[in-house]
């Protein structure tokens, strides 16, 4: 329980990082980090399957799409920076205090969900699962994974071009 809750509070403090941080490429990094972080929270909680797709579809692909993306665009001055910020400061100032408020009424309530679960089949091996009765699912994940690698390694190979 005590590892659950630490799991918990570093994906916590990874959504926030990942979120406040100045750089769309730490951000980017921080999401990877937020998915990898919320796959071994998966991996705790007996869904392995889920954490397998977390890990390889949101940490791996969607991140270096965004990287990629990232690395093509133009970055904003350092006056249209602090304007930008100023902006989103402005906006957004009351989030932090409207999380902290959500975060104490949520400890204080006494909430027991009721999920009523189907039995799990008798194949309990991912292994087996993944390689055997998923096999189209898994080398589908694998054809996209490779797509989205080969699509980054062109784009790298035309900005160096131009």
């Amino acid at each position: 329980m005590t590892l659950n809750i630490f799991i918990l509070l570093a994906l916590i403090a990874a959504a926030l990082w990942t979120v406040m941080t100045r750089s769309l490429l730490r951000s980017a990094l921080g999401l990877a980090l937020t998915s990898i972080i919320l796959t071994i929270l998966m991996f705790q909680l007996d869904s392995p399957l889920a954490a397998v797709f977390e890990l390889s579809v949101c940490a791996g692909l969607i991140s270096v799409l965004f990287i990629s993306t990232i690395s093509l665009s133009l970055p904003l001055s350092e006056q249209e920076w602090m304007k930008h910020m100023r902006e989103r400061m402005a906006r957004f100032w009351f989030l932090p205090l409207l999380l902290i408020l959500v975060a104490v009424v949520l400890s204080f309530m006494n909430i027991k969900p009721t999920i009523h679960l189907p039995a799990p089949d008798k194949i309990q091996d991912v292994r087996f699962v993944m390689w055997h009765l998923r096999r189209f699912d898994s080398m589908g994940q694998i054809i996209i994974l490779l797509a989205g690698v080969f699509g980054v390694v062109i784009l790298f190979k035309e900005k160096i071009k131009k």
